[in-house]
């Protein structure tokens, strides 16, 4: 038995993405299901969906105590740099009417905005970085996100006889429950059942498979997304192209505000907080990217969001890879 939990933990991502298309594909090529399944399945899915979210960021906040959040300069550059890119697309994409170069824009939107994967401090830890200080932008992000996110959403995509006031309010009872409730419900039981918040942090490795139910529903959304929505391969191909371009770019840019924020001169210090800062900024929370797509924006866009999911975690695997194997310098011949 605990050789299949270690096999499906090591392969959870792919096995995730595999389960979401595996579900979907005989929903949408076998008659009868189409017909009978599919309907319901896919409601269910978009439903279920944000509760195995919810749930993931509640068992991972459940550790965390509102001591431990330290703001770090690199978190202010960080969140400036998402929030402008949001807002530059977000400008653009309500210039552009329609095409293939409207849901190019509406996927870099998306990608530029998703708050951080909770689970983003656990690679950040084995890469040198700060655990803490991930943690810290995790909670800010999320709640700007939460507010920002409703804000700007209804000017690029209106919804016909329904008023700014409504469709805001409307996607903030989605969005926050989604992204800031799970937190201050972590915090009460943090202060209030103390017996039960301890039993919550001998599980929460539990967030991890419900991190991997999440995931599976979402890539199900995306492949129905794609599937149904019409758009050539080549559309398709480029979604995955903006979507790699924005995993890259953030990544690297938080690397260079981590670096550029850093007071200290010590070059154990800076590489630490520009680890924490890319980790911030790149590795995302791709459930979120593919619910919000499907749920808000033209739905072909949560396919971004597969694809994001894919390319962090390659980054990442990349990195672990690096920081585990460092490259040994030859000696000079004769010497």
């Amino acid at each position: 038995m605990s050789k299949v939990i270690g096999f499906i933990k090591e392969w959870m991502l792919p096995l995730a993405i595999l389960a979401g298309i595996v579900l979907y594909l005989p929903m949408h090529y076998v008659p009868f299901l189409k017909e009978n399944v599919e309907t319901w399945f896919s409601a269910f899915a978009k439903n279920v969906q944000p509760l195995f979210m919810a749930t993931m960021l509640f068992l991972q906040f459940a550790r965390i105590s509102p001591h431990d959040l330290r703001l770090r300069k690199w978190h202010f550059l960080v969140l400036g740099f998402q929030l402008l890119m949001f807002l530059g697309f977000a400008l653009l994409a309500a210039l552009i009417p329609h095409g293939t170069a409207r849901i190019l824009t509406e996927c870099a939107m998306l990608c530029l905005i998703c708050p951080t994967a909770a689970a983003a401090g656990v690679i950040t830890g084995k890469l040198g970085g700060s655990l803490s200080e991930t943690v810290s932008y995790v909670v800010l992000i999320n709640i700007v996100a939460a507010v920002t996110i409703p804000l700007v959403v209804p000017f690029v995509h209106p919804t016909e006889g329904v008023t700014f006031l409504r469709y805001f309010a409307a996607i903030c009872m989605k969005v926050f429950p989604l992204l800031v409730l799970p937190l201050l419900l972590a915090w009460v039981v943090r202060y209030t059942m103390k017996k039960f918040q301890r039993w919550l942090i001998r599980r929460t490795d539990w967030a991890f498979y419900f991190w991997g139910l999440a995931l599976t529903f979402s890539i199900y959304l995306a492949t129905n997304a794609l599937l149904t929505s019409g758009i050539s391969v080549w559309t398709a191909l480029l979604i995955g192209v903006v979507s790699f371009a924005c995993t890259i770019l953030q990544f690297s840019m938080g690397r260079v505000f981590g670096k550029t924020a850093c007071p200290d001169t010590d070059p154990a210090v800076i590489r630490s907080e520009s680890i924490t800062a890319g980790q911030a900024l790149g590795q995302k929370n791709s459930g979120f990217l593919i619910w919000f797509g499907y749920s808000y924006m033209t739905p072909v866009t949560s396919v971004a969001g597969g694809f994001y999911s894919i390319w962090h975690n390659l980054v990442n695997s990349w990195e672990l890879y690096e920081s585990t194997h460092p490259h040994k310098k030859t000696p000079p011949s004769g010497k």
